[in-house]
């Protein structure tokens, strides 16, 4: 089953047993999903996008919301962090398992000799490799960091 027909049926559930922040989560995530499918249209691409720009997509918004909850526990409005928090719990459902430090190095290695990589100016390609390999999995800061750290 495709990622967006996993989150419609989640929230049909959520509608059904009256669960508002669930619902209105959901809610947000399949507009910022149309809003990329109308762009994708625009841009000549088919009528939907797929599940690896769903999952970036969801990513992003999981991001987003780590950032705000942060900021406002900087600001000592802990109920609206909290609001930021059980958002981010609902959308990480959808989102695959992380890898694990083991399988990052891994796949980092694999990464580059892959693409060939013999030092840092290889480092975007080695990095589109990774995303492309493991959409939605890799932690770009924590991959970033150890592909560096293995080319220099």
């Amino acid at each position: 089953m495709s990622t967006r027909r996993q989150i419609a049926d989640a929230l049909r559930q959520a509608q059904k047993a009256q669960d508002r922040c669930t619902t209105a989560t959901l809610r947000l995530v399949l507009a910022a999903l149309k809003d990329l499918d109308i762009a994708a249209r625009g841009q000549g691409a088919g009528e939907a996008v797929g599940d690896d720009r769903l999952l970036a997509l969801l990513a992003r918004m999981v991001r987003q919301r780590e950032e705000a909850a942060r900021q406002f526990r900087a600001g000592e409005r802990p109920e609206l962090a909290a609001r930021e928090e059980a958002e981010i719990a609902v959308i990480a459902r959808f989102l695959p398992q992380a890898l694990s430090e083991d399988e990052m190095e891994s796949a980092v290695e694999r990464a580059i000799g892959e693409v060939g990589a013999m030092g840092l100016k290889d480092m975007g390609r080695v990095m589109a490799a990774l995303k492309r390999d493991h959409p939605g999995r890799i932690d770009g800061a924590r991959a970033g960091a150890l592909v560096k750290r293995r080319l220099a």
